[in-house]
C-alpha cells in the first residue's frame, strides 16, 4: 500500500553507498483487521482458510465473497502464482468457486512487484464479504518527529497512490497535528469528515470511525494507522476496507500479545536468529562478513569496504552492551553465508569494553576453527587489553590499526 505518512515517519538510514532496510513488526491483512474489528473500528466480515480446512467457511455467508492471498507485500491484485495462476485477490457471488480459488492460492508462491523474484509461499487465505463502494477516502494517523507528536492525514481521494496525490493535487490534502492530551476532539474529527466529503447520515459514522482509530493508536502503541480506502457503501455504511499498521518497538514488553502475531516465516532465518541474541543482522549479499557495534559505524565501515572496491556481505551491529556469548553468535551467523570469504571486525569501544569482543573473537575462533581471513580493528575502552588477548592467542588474525586499513587488508584477503 502507497503511503504518503511514510514518508513523514521514516528515519532515512541510508549511507553515501549502501541503503540499510530495517525488520519491524509486520502484521498480514486479516490480522490488521481483527485488530480494527475488536476494537470497534468497521471493517467487512471475514474468515480465513489455511492448511488445517476450513471450518470458518461453513459458517460465512454474504452476497459476494473477496478471496485474498495473505502475504506481506502488495500488488497481490496483479501478481501470479507459481502454478500459473492469475491474480491473488479474486471476487466471485458463487460459493462453490471458492474452493477451486483457494485451491490454486494455498500452498502456492505468489509473485508480486514486491516480492522476491520466486514469489512468498501463501500459507493463510482471508475470505471477506464484498462491498458495493460509492466513494474511496484516505486517513491515517502517524507519528511525525517535525511536529514531535502524532498528525492526521486526510484525504477525499482515497485508493490511489497518495504520494501522487500529495504531489499533484496537493489542495487534497489535509495535515493536522493531534495534541495527545486532548487526541482527536469532536470537532476535528467532524472538520475531516467533512474535508472527506462525507454528508448526511455518513458525516457523523465517518467522525466515530475516525475517532475510534485514534482511540486504537493509542491503546496499541501504533506509530502508524493508515487506512486506504475508508469507503462509503452503497447502503450507507463507513468501512475500513484496507489498513496498514506499525507499531513502536519499544513498548513491545506491553503489547505482548500484538507482537506475538508477528510472521517470521517471511524473514530471513538470520535476521530472526540474530534478534533472539539481541543483534542485529541484515543479509547483503557480498563476501565481506561486517562485525562492528553501531549502525552509523557499520554503515561507515560498509562505505569504506565498497570505496576499496569490495562488497559486504552484511550488516551486523552487536550493539554497545555486547557480552562474549553474543559475540561467537555473531561469528556463527556470519560464517552460516556461504558467501562469506573473510570477516572484518570494527570495533569501537565507548560503552563497549574491547577485552570483552576479543575474547568471544578468541573463543568464537577456537570452538568453530574458523578458516576464513579474519581481520580486526579495535579501539576505543580497554583496546590495550583487547589487543594483548589477540596476540597472545596465537590465532592467525589480521590486525588493523585505523578503518582505512582494516578494509584494505579485508578486500586483498577475498582477491
Amino acid at each position: 500500500m502507497s503511503s504518503l505518512c511514510n514518508l513523514l515517519k521514516q528515519v532515512q538510514k541510508t549511507s553515501s553507498v549502501l541503503k540499510i532496510p530495517i525488520r519491524n513488526l509486520n502484521l498480514l491483512e486479516y490480522q490488521s483487521k481483527h485488530l480494527l474489528r475488536e476494537n470497534g473500528v468497521a471493517v467487512q466480515d471475514f474468515c480465513m482458510i489455511d492448511a488445517s480446512g476450513d471450518k470458518e467457511l461453513e459458517k460465512f455467508n454474504v452476497k459476494e465473497y473477496v478471496i485474498k492471498a495473505q502475504i506481506l507485500a502488495g500488488g497481490r491484485g496483479k501478481g501470479h502464482f507459481s502454478n500459473g495462476y492469475k491474480g491473488g485477490v479474486k471476487i466471485t457471488e458463487k460459493r462453490d468457486e471458492i474452493k477451486g480459488i483457494v485451491n490454486n492460492m494455498l500452498g502456492h508462491k505468489l509473485i508480486t512487484k514486491q516480492t522476491p523474484k520466486d514469489g512468498i509461499l501463501v500459507k493463510k487465505i482471508m475470505v471477506a464479504e464484498s462491498v458495493n463502494i460509492m466513494r474511496e477516502t484516505y486517513v491515517c494517523i502517524v507519528l511525525d518527529r517535525s511536529q514531535n507528536g502524532p498528525v492526521i492525514i486526510a484525504s477525499p481521494a482515497g485508493g490511489m497512490d497518495i504520494e501522487g496525490v500529495a504531489e499533484k493535487t496537493p489542495h487534497l490534502i489535509k495535515n493536522l497535528p493531534i495534541d495527545i492530551f486532548e487526541g482527536i476532539t469532536d470537532s476535528m474529527a467532524n472538520d475531516i469528515a467533512t474535508f472527506l466529503e462525507f454528508k448526511g447520515d455518513t458525516k457523523p459514522k465517518a467522525a466515530h470511525e475516525i475517532k475510534k482509530l485514534w482511540e486504537l493508536f493509542k491503546k496499541v502503541d501504533a506509530t502508524q494507522i493508515e487506512i486506504n480506502p475508508l469507503v462509503e457503501t452503497d447502503d450507507g455504511k463507513v468501512v475500513s476496507v484496507d489498513a496498514k499498521l506499525n507499531f513502536d518497538d519499544n513498548a513491545k514488553f506491553r503489547q505482548k500479545d500484538i507482537f506475538a502475531m508477528d510472521d517470521e516465516s517471511e524473514s530471513d532465518p538470520r535476521e530472526v536468529e540474530a534478534a533472539k541474541y539481541n543483534l542485529n543482522y541484515i543479509g547483503m549479499g557480498g563476501n565481506i562478513g561486517c562485525l562492528v557495534n553501531g549502525a552509523g559505524l557499520a554503515m561507515a565501515t560498509m562505505d569504506i569496504i565498497k570505496l576499496y572496491g569490495g562488497d559486504p556481505a552484511n550488516f551486523l551491529d552487536v550493539g554497545g552492551s555486547v557480552k562474549e556469548d553474543q559475540v561467537k553468535k555473531a561469528f556463527e551467523l556470519l560464517t552460516k553465508d556461504k558467501k562469506v570469504q573473510s570477516i572484518l571486525v570494527n570495533v569501537f569501544g565507548g560503552i563497549v569494553n574491547c577485552a570483552t569482543i576479543a575474547n568471544g573473537i578468541v573463543s568464537a575462533c577456537k570452538s568453530m576453527k574458523l578458516e576464513i581471513p579474519l581481520v580486526v580493528r579495535l579501539e576505543g575502552t580497554n583496546v590495550d587489553e583487547a589487543k594483548r588477548i589477540i596476540k597472545e592467542s596465537g590465532l592467525p588474525i589480521l590486525a588493523a590499526e585505523h578503518l582505512d586499513d582494516a578494509a584494505q587488508k579485508a578486500v586483498k584477503s577475498v582477491q
